[in-house]
């Protein structure tokens, strides 16, 4: 097995670490106030220096060092936070991941941003030292001489690899100090942990040290440990009695605890440690090959089941059964591993909204619903694109400015919300904006004016709406940095459908637009309906087939033009697939019709018979068929044979084209 590369690692974690720091300097955009956001950032900026430090990426971490100086007045409220500040701070976060990815080349933004990051931070003053004010301290009167700092680590701190002899290390080079053990917690012998850690410390500095200081030395442990610094006297050198004998009698030392409770408490924590240490970090890669064996699993079962159903071996057959439990669980299980938060994607556009709405001009409110919504992870890898191309249309097109806003009687502050929903099989991921919505009169001059409508056809509002997915088309009166260049919506379609999913548009003028997604929750393995039509069978995915009835004989008899069913007093088209695909076989006597949906469309197929349902490894077409849009993949059947997947979003809009031409005929309207 090949060994990984250390800095490979390091690089993986500084983008989780940048990520983070993205988020919370975005939060503090919102809630410049909140403390705990401020650490935050502190923590991500100090790991960093540390972690790059370690594994040799030094012009990061004195970088990262001097963004950590600036920004630590900020921490200490010296400087306030400001949209400059969080804007430079941001561009900041993106010179960290170039310095990163392309050490020694970026040596001038270093100057530069280092430049600014002082000059936003430079009403600073420097920081408090050891006082009632800046930590919890034994005494309200300020220090006439140094500090004395006792602590105790978590009982389970030497357990996930903190070395105290480290800390105490660190606290030395704060300044001059006398070091002692403090053993008043140690248990009996018998009752010890030999992974707890029951000692304490106390250091003494002869003269006066910041306290935030001292407490950044423990920024990483903080939770869960016993800190108390106060100030002592010049020269005051520390008893080495209890702790409480030491102390002010206003303000005791935390309580004693019972010889007992370290033990204890490490015996509570050590199931936290085995979770914590439950989760491992995978190679996607891995995962792909794992996928893959399963898919060929499958496959090999599908077969075996096929050759028990045609013996008449029970034994044989019930050992089959299992493994077909076994393989379908097993697949789950596989297909769940890959399964991710969609949240992780929706994340990634708060800074597109930041950002686009500061170069626009406008007052954008990103609002993200669904987060927890799960998708196969290379679903959520290729959907990234398609949603940064509809959130930059929504902010650019629909929005409307302050301005206008305010004068229609919209607040000032436009909206533009990304959910993610369960339907079936499917998740729906929606982008709406409140905005002024699409100009229909404007979309078809367009049209006519790039020949896709003439002057007199008709067309309703929701079909002059989907033009907007067409090549090249664009309404932007003026070519921009965002848009205008008729790039972006059609390929935002072909993307989508790339997923086997659907985009659909509508709008309300005035009030804003919905850009609704649906996608299949994986490309790997799907349940689908087998068919035959003719002597070839083919695969319907399963979460798109809403029934199967039989095709009436006055619509076997029909000819072109009356392929229309009446379900439920819907009229649904049909397409008769043996045409479609130029099947010469004669047609069996009693065909049956499977009715599928694509968002809000209805359409049937009609087939000779159907088999039933099935495990669908999907197979990419090959480059020969790439551009064949009737079918968007293959899989292998149990007897090696292969059937073909039919495209459903391709054929749906094929049918609804029969019901555009027959409602304009047939009811000389537009439907």
């Amino acid at each position: 097995m090949k060994a990984s590369d250390p800095a490979d690692t390091f690089r993986q974690e500084a983008r989780e670490l940048l990520d983070i720091l993205e988020e919370t300097l975005l939060d503090l955009g919102q809630r410049p106030d909140d403390r705990a956001l401020v650490d935050g950032s502190f923590r991500a900026l100090h790991t960093l220096k540390g972690s790059g430090a370690m594994f040799g990426f030094d012009e990061m971490a004195e970088f990262v060092h001097e963004f950590e100086t600036a920004f630590d007045r900020v921490r200490k409220d010296n400087a306030p936070i400001s949209p400059a500040l969080v804007a430079i701070a941001l561009a900041a976060k993106d010179h960290i991941h170039k310095l990163i990815v392309e050490p020694a080349l970026h040596a001038d933004d270093t100057v530069r941003l280092l430049g600014e990051l002082r000059e936003a931070a430079s009403n600073a003053e420097g920081g408090e030292t050891c006082n009632a004010d800046a930590v919890p301290v034994a005494v309200s009167e300020r220090p006439r001489g140094g500090c004395r700092v006792r602590f105790w680590l978590p009982s389970d701190a030497i357990a996930f690899g903190t070395n105290p002899l480290l800390l105490l290390d660190e606290l030395r080079e704060l300044g001059a100090s006398s070091v002692l053990a403090l053993t008043d917690r140690l248990p009996p012998l018998a009752a010890m942990n030999p992974q707890a850690s029951y000692l304490g410390w106390e250091v003494a500095f002869e003269n006066e040290v910041s306290a935030d200081k001292i407490e950044d030395v423990f920024l990483f442990i903080r939770d869960g440990m016993d800190l108390l610094i106060e100030p002592t006297d010049q020269g005051d050198a520390f008893s080495t009695t209890e702790p409480a004998e030491d102390q002010d009698s206003e303000t005791p030392l935390p309580a004693k605890p019972d010889a007992q409770e370290p033990a204890r408490r490490a015996t509570d924590t050590a199931p936290q440690a085995d979770k914590a240490n439950s989760s491992v970090r995978v190679a996607a890669e891995r995962l792909d090959e794992l996928m893959d064996r399963v898919g060929e699993l499958v496959i090999v079962q599908s077969r075996l089941s096929q050759i028990a159903g045609a013996g008449a071996d029970l034994n044989l057959k019930a050992v089959v059964e299992e493994l077909g439990r076994l393989s379908s669980g097993l697949r789950d299980t596989t297909m769940g591993i890959r399964m991710v938060p969609i949240g992780t994607v929706f994340s990634r556009f708060r800074r597109l909204v930041h950002d686009l709405s500061n170069a626009l001009g406008k007052e954008v409110d990103f609002v993200t619903t669904g987060g927890e919504t799960e998708l196969d992870k290379t679903m959520i890898e290729r959907l990234a694109d398609p949603l940064v191309h509809i959130i930059r249309n929504s902010i650019d097109h629909g929005l409307e400015s302050p301005e206008k806003r305010a004068s229609n009687g919209k607040p000032a502050r436009g909206q533009v919300r990304l959910a993610a929903i369960h339907t079936g099989a499917e998740v729906a991921i929606t982008i709406t904006d409140d905005g002024a919505g699409l100009d229909a009169a404007r979309i078809r001059a367009k049209a006519e004016e790039a020949g896709l409508l003439s002057p007199d056809q008709k067309i309703s509002a929701h079909d002059l709406c989907q033009l907007i997915f067409h090549p090249g088309f664009s309404t932007a009166a003026e070519v921009t940095s965002v848009s205008g260049r008729g790039v972006g919506m059609d390929v935002v379609k072909r993307a989508v459908e790339g997923l086997r999913g659907t985009i659909d548009l509508t709008t309300t003028p005035g009030q804003g637009t919905v850009v609704t997604l649906r996608l299949p929750l994986t490309l790997a393995i799907i349940e689908s309906m087998l068919v035959r039509v003719g002597g070839g069978r083919y695969a319907i995915p399963l979460s798109a087939v809403e029934e199967c009835v039989e095709l009436p004989s006055a619509a076997e008899l029909g000819g072109s033009g009356k392929n229309f069913l009446n379900i439920r007093d819907r009229i649904v088209p049909f397409l008769r697939l043996r045409e479609l695909f130029k099947v010469d076989a004669p047609p069996e006597l009693h065909q049956k019709v499977v009715i599928v949906s694509a968002g809000e469309s209805r359409v049937g197929f009609v087939v000779d018979q159907i088999i039933g349902n099935s495990q669908t490894v999907i197979k990419s077409m090959s480059k020969l068929h790439f551009d064949v849009e009737t079918f968007s993949g293959a899989t292998i059947l149990g007897d090696g044979t292969v059937a073909l997947i039919l495209d459903i979003g391709s054929l749906v809009a094929f049918g609804q084209g029969f019901e555009r031409q027959w409602r304009g005929e047939g009811l000389g309207r537009v439907a």
